[in-house]
């Protein structure tokens, strides 16, 4: 079997490899802060116009416009590992709402926010958790009533990330307060910035405040601005969640952060030997770069699976909950490597790697393997539709 490339894809990756050594200067880095940043609109922007970022979304929302190709996706996430430079964004509006709008969205809704959404000119957050409704997301409470032509909602979630800084939101509510638990629920979508929204901070273990808690005081929201049908967002809500779990497991981010830390080890030193020749931390990296290159395998599967509009089914099924915990393995071992100078976090000092990213990652990436559904609950995913084993046994009520 030959496994080399055609000439075409050898092509094609030395043309990505040109641009990206040629344009390093104009990447954002991890100082660059703020998800408007000027560096990294421009970043994104230029991404986009060359085929690197919103390759298969359609030119007529904002995308680059080109057929999916799976070894072509796989070039450009090789080549962007080995640069080390920042590929195009993948947060809440990039890697969950803009396909769920491409799929279930209005031809109005994909004209309004597909476009300025990609290229990090307009911010989301995604409104699903609340107090009471977590894991068991169908329980949320928050209320919406149609009044004229708008809904009018009342209620509070919680755990929103980078609700401070957006702009929009997606947000689930129930409609049809009468209806069994998993109906009578909407998906809506709307300004962060109309009357009756209030958003206080919940600062995290990095010290920063990536949640927030949002409440909801007689907020009006036009009839317009419902995805999919009034009463049926539970099905507009998995179609998200899915595109979520994938961005959180996303193997290529987690190859571009081992290629890191094999250069980290590679500088860093115990009584003058090098990190990466001291045999217990090479034989980490090693077992992870296993889990890595398993990972990108399983990922190359779900692409295929997507392709030809076929279930991915245990392929899709495990990425979030293998994805997670193998990104906060890699931060651990970057920690460990960095030895007493990983213990910096938050201050000003020569000592300090990578402006403190492997830390913050270390912390953030600890909350993900809950945020976005729990190991726990993943597990149950896993064995119920994946492998088919019986739902866990409800408590018999008293």
């Amino acid at each position: 079997m030959d496994l080399r490339l055609s000439e075409e894809y050898e092509i094609f990756r030395r043309d990505v490899a040109s641009f990206l050594d040629a344009n390093q200067d104009y990447a954002p880095t991890p100082d660059d802060r703020g998800l408007k940043h000027p560096k990294r609109i421009a970043w994104q922007k230029k991404l986009i116009e060359n085929g690197l970022a919103a390759r298969t979304i359609p030119a007529e929302y904002g995308g680059y416009g080109a057929e999916p190709d799976i070894l072509k996706s796989r070039i450009i996430a090789e080549e962007f590992a080995r640069t080390g430079l920042p590929k195009g964004s993948a947060n809440q509006g990039v890697s969950m709402l803009v396909p769920t709008l491409l799929e279930l969205g209005t031809e109005a809704q994909k004209q309004a926010y597909i476009k300025p959404t990609l290229h990090g000119e307009m911010i989301w957050c995604q409104g699903y958790s609340e107090p009471g409704a977590g894991s068991d997301l169908a329980s949320l409470s928050t209320r919406a009533h149609i009044d004229g032509d708008d809904y009018v909602i009342n209620g509070q979630k919680i755990w929103t990330s980078t609700a401070k800084q957006a702009d929009m939101i997606f947000c689930l509510v129930r409609t049809e307060p009468d209806a069994k638990k998993h109906h009578g629920i909407s998906y809506l979508i709307f300004s962060m910035d109309t009357p009756g929204i209030e958003v206080r901070p919940l600062v995290d273990m990095t010290m920063m405040a990536n949640f927030n808690e949002v409440f909801f005081t007689d907020v009006r929201v036009p009839k317009s601005q419902i995805v999919g049908k009034a009463g049926a967002g539970w099905q507009v809500a998995n179609a998200t969640l899915t595109h979520e779990r994938g961005m959180l497991g996303d193997p290529n981010a987690a190859k571009a952060r081992l290629l890191a830390i094999a250069t980290l080890m590679q500088t860093e030193t115990i009584n003058g030997e090098r990190l990466i020749d001291n045999p217990g931390f090479r034989d980490r990296l090693v077992a992870l770069q296993a889990q890595v290159y398993a990972m990108q395998a399983n990922g190359l599967r779900v692409m295929t699976s997507k392709i030809q509009g076929e279930s991915a089914g245990m392929a899709g099924l495990i990425v979030k909950l293998l994805g997670c915990e193998l990104n906060h393995e890699l931060a651990r071992l970057a920690i460990d490597a960095m030895g007493e100078f990983g213990l910096l976090y938050g201050q000003n000092t020569p000592y300090l790697r990578d402006f403190g990213l492997w830390q913050q990652r270390y912390m953030y990436d600890l909350g993900l393997i809950i945020g976005g559904g729990t190991a726990q609950i993943q597990k149950n995913i896993i064995a119920e539709r994946g492998l088919g084993m019986p739902r866990e046994p409800k408590p018999a009520a008293v």
